[in-house]
């Protein structure tokens, strides 16, 4: 049974979508995050998935003022990511109240410091987010693109303990164009032990159908819930 993640996506305090990662190309939802974080709980999910766009743009944490007014909010289980970079950055992140923190550029330019925190912290409440842009791992923000292919990278971590990963594929992120369910079913079947979180592109209640067929443990979803493309109702009764 898939694991249904709705995304809160943060620039400037509000709540925004942008396409392919382009900051240019971005649209608001919400003035208010944690307003839009209680109507998905008052819908029924469980967990949240929130991202810092100006920290992962700005290097550092910026809106841990809008993570600590979610969860000081609700009781939504989150996930938090975007600009963490420091030992300050991830105790900000989970003194503000996030249960889980994802970790993307860090594992790649600082891979010491990464192994660090999950020997501090436990690899259960670290997420490892791994931003693919034609087959490479891409960081800070989606504005600087590696020569490290995906699956090296995950097995690298695999060997350090990690167990969760949010995989990302930018060309798809906020274009309404479906999952990149074969890249995430590559990911299973290399690493079938992983808890791994799909992330880009999902479209409708059926793209998320052929994810759990494909055995992806969990997805993530923003554009899609904003603009009215899935049946959250059913998605829910489907997966209660």
């Amino acid at each position: 049974m898939i694991e249904l993640i709705p995304a809160i996506d943060i620039i400037g305090g509000q709540c925004v979508r942008l396409t392919k990662g382009d900051y240019k190309a971005k649209t608001v939802y919400s003035t208010n995050p944690a307003d839009t974080a209680r109507q998905f709980e008052s819908l029924g999910f469980k967990r949240l998935h929130v991202v810092d766009l100006d920290g992962a743009k700005s290097r550092h944490i910026v809106n841990h003022d809008v993570l600590r007014a979610i969860t000081s909010t609700t009781n939504l289980i989150v996930d938090f990511g975007g600009g963490i970079k420091t030992d300050e950055d991830i105790e900000t992140a989970f003194e503000c109240g996030a249960a889980m923190v994802t970790v993307g550029s860090v594992a790649v330019t600082s891979p010491d410091l990464f192994t660090g925190w999950i020997q501090k912290y436990g690899a259960d409440r670290l997420i490892l987010g791994a931003d693919v842009r034609n087959g490479m791992v891409s960081i800070n923000g989606w504005k600087e693109d590696t020569t490290t292919p995906l699956l090296p990278f995950l097995r690298y971590y695999v060997e350090q303990g990690v167990k969760n990963v949010l995989c990302t594929d930018i060309s798809r992120d906020g274009t309404l164009s479906g999952p990149a369910t074969e890249l995430y079913t590559e990911v299973m079947r290399a690493y079938p032990m992983l808890h791994l979180i799909a992330s880009g592109g999902v479209s409708s209640n059926d793209d998320i159908i052929q994810l759990d067929r494909h055995g992806i443990p969990s997805v993530v979803f923003g554009k899609a819930f904003y603009e009215g493309k899935i049946d959250i109702n059913q998605l829910l009764r489907t997966w209660d």
